[in-house]
């Protein structure tokens, strides 16, 4: 057992580990085959053992139970699952809806403890519905484009898929995310605090490829975008915007949009807040001033201290989280764990995070796995020992703007506690001596 420890152990460390170890705080800039191998390899979900969890054996006695043997029985046949496939059965990890009065109005969020990487299954994205989601027949479907343009224009899907189509990673976050945590921490875990963000990989054609066709008038400023939802979801898009990134999306992750994501046809707007994301799109109207929609004044405004109020906040400031360890989860025993999670910006690429395992007294660089895209979710990596004592876990982000994720008490500082969008402060997980992790404001 011990050789398989050191042969894994070697594969995750490149084959040269010292004996010994630079440790502060219990982070790791080296580990040491020593402490691997006390560790028992505990890693998200557990122990990383054959059989039963190392900590619930006593070391020479450890006990592997007989398992049963696929090999001995004839496997499901090719389509069985009727041409499309399915997960495992062992896997079973789902959206949470939030509880809210309605059914029509509603939001799920991502799993996002349970997710590798950067990509969100496109079953597993988060939803927000205002008004339901429609059945739209893709052959019916027409995007308008008209307004302060040289000639309005009409689109059919195929008309769309004929043009020049571009792919790209990019996250969308709902400004709404973490909206029950401004005053005191409530939801237990990070699919509850930050669920509502996923990223997954567009593909469409360029805004601004239907723009240039049909040709913007001088003066023109903003863009009305309307879905053909029960809501009739309407929000004033910038041309800056609409001719940088924008993409009018019709598929998600290699295949066509879900229709909880808008299909046939959504737009994107990388970095900007999720309710501008408009899906089922219909129509485009080209306007030298901003519509004054019920969902830019009513609503996704951010009120002040002093009353006023925010609007048009619509790009995605610097944020992360810790998925492992977070809320709900307890770790089996002291030892070695790798701390990983999220970061991402709505204002470029991130360029640093840090971790602090004491409340954010000192702070570690973590790792950035590639690839680190703008306007995409990132993910972290930071070893680190737990030493069976009390822990607050915290990350921090940092873009290529050179801003920097703030604390709870700084944000409230400036933003105070009227509104509920764009909470992007520092999350902190503590662990108790018995491995408990639970959602505090530190």
């Amino acid at each position: 057992m011990a050789e398989r420890l050191v042969a894994l152990e070697d594969q995750i460390l490149g084959g040269d580990a010292d004996e010994d170890c630079d440790c502060k705080d219990g982070m790791f800039n080296g580990l040491s085959r020593r402490h691997v191998l006390a560790a028992g390899f505990a890693v998200a979900g557990g122990a990383m053992t054959t059989g039963r969890a190392m900590a619930e054996a006593p070391p020479g006695a450890i006990e592997y139970p007989v398992q049963p043997d696929p090999t001995k029985e004839q496997g499901r046949t090719i389509l069985d699952d009727g041409g499309y496939g399915s997960r495992s059965q062992f896997e079973n990890e789902v959206r949470w809806r939030y509880p809210t009065a309605s059914l029509d109005s509603s939001w799920s969020m991502t799993p996002l403890a349970a997710g590798f990487g950067i990509i969100t299954p496109s079953g597993l994205h988060f939803e927000r519905h205002h008004g339901g989601i429609p059945t739209i027949d893709p052959e019916t479907h027409e995007l308008i484009l008209h307004g302060m343009v040289d000639q309005p224009l009409r689109f059919t899907m195929g008309d769309l898929k004929r043009l020049p189509s571009v792919s790209r990673l990019h996250f969308i976050e709902c400004s709404g995310n973490g909206l029950t945590e401004w005053v005191q921490p409530t939801l237990k875990t990070v699919q509850g605090t930050h669920g509502l963000t996923s990223t997954s990989e567009w593909t469409g054609v360029r805004l601004s490829t239907v723009l240039d066709m049909a040709g913007i008038q001088d003066g023109a400023a903003w863009i009305l975008a309307e879905g053909a939802d029960a809501a009739v979801m309407t929000r004033s898009v910038p041309i800056d915007k609409a001719m940088d990134d924008a993409i009018l999306a019709y598929a998600q992750n290699g295949e066509a949009l879900r229709p909880e994501q808008g299909y046939p046809l959504r737009l994107l707007l990388p970095g900007y807040e999720g309710n501008t994301h408009i899906k089922w799109l219909r129509r485009l109207e080209v306007s030298d001033r901003p519509f004054m929609t019920r969902e830019e004044t009513s609503k996704y405004t951010d009120l002040m201290p002093d009353g006023n109020a925010r609007q048009f906040s619509l790009e995605m400031d610097a944020k992360s989280v810790i998925t492992f360890p977070s809320g709900a989860m307890k770790l089996p025993r002291p030892g070695f764990y790798e701390i990983t999670g999220l970061a991402w910006s709505g204002r470029g690429a991130i360029t640093k995070v840090e971790v602090s395992a004491d409340g954010g007294a000192t702070w570690q660089e973590a790792a950035l796995e590639g690839p680190v895209l703008p306007k995409c979710h990132t993910r972290f990596r930071l070893p680190w020992t737990w030493k069976g004592e009390e822990a607050v876990l915290q990350s921090r982000a940092m873009d290529d703007t050179g801003y920097t994720q703030p604390t709870l008490a700084k944000l409230v500082e400036v933003r105070g506690l009227k509104s509920v969008y764009h909470l992007n402060a520092i999350q902190s997980w503590h662990i108790a001596p018995d491995g408990e992790v639970t959602n505090v404001h530190a």
